[in-house]
């Protein structure tokens, strides 16, 4: 049986090479649109996480006439009424960073304990065939703001995201522990689950 290309709704490397990792034992060869000219650059301008997720996949996939997975993901804090959510990225304005981000996370939570800093990591997936959503997947992972930026790992606001289990971050904890418990390879374990039944 000839094995299908699964087209990574993305130009991001460090992004292709985490969903290869866990796709690895799906039965297509997994690119990503870089591999396309005169690929779509599609704005993520929905409300949730789903949305954006949808809305990629299904335009990689009518523009690659075939298989395609996308997925965005982002971190949700109880006390700013659960932003930024789809904004995470661009938390601190467009001139985005991970410091600039985790700096003014830490400003708007000064003075709050431990307690009201509830906040959870969630990742959406879709998976689109020939213009058709045939999956989407929604996951989280629980945790803390910490009061200060620890750890060395990860990116974005993993220095930030303090697992109450563990008492550390996930910047502290490491990949290892990471990809066990994330809420990105959680959604991506399903997604392995779903594709390895689909193709």
């Amino acid at each position: 049986m000839e094995r299908r290309i699964l087209v990574v709704a993305t130009k991001n490397d460090k992004k292709l090479r985490e969903l290869k990792r866990y796709l690895k034992a799906v039965r297509a060869e997994v690119v990503s649109l870089k591999e396309f000219q005169g690929a779509p650059r599609v704005v993520e301008d929905k409300h949730t996480f789903k949305g954006n997720a949808v809305k990629k996949a299904l335009a990689v996939s009518r523009f690659v006439k075939g298989l395609a997975i996308a997925d965005d993901s982002g971190i949700c804090v109880k006390a700013l009424d659960w932003a930024p959510g789809v904004k995470s990225a661009r938390f601190a304005g467009h001139a985005k960073s991970d410091r600039a981000n985790n700096s003014k996370m830490l400003g708007m939570l000064e003075g709050l304990p431990l307690p009201k800093r509830r906040a959870k990591f969630v990742c959406a997936v879709a998976i689109a065939d020939n213009g058709r959503i045939v999956k989407t997947i929604e996951e989280n992972c629980a945790g803390f703001i910490a009061f200060e930026a620890k750890g060395k790992y990860g990116f974005g606001y993993d220095p930030l995201f303090l697992i109450p289990k563990y008492g550390r971050t996930f910047g502290q904890l490491g990949l290892k522990v990471k990809d066990r418990m994330s809420h990105r390879s959680k959604a991506l374990k399903k997604a392995r689950a779903f594709l390895r039944k689909y193709l």
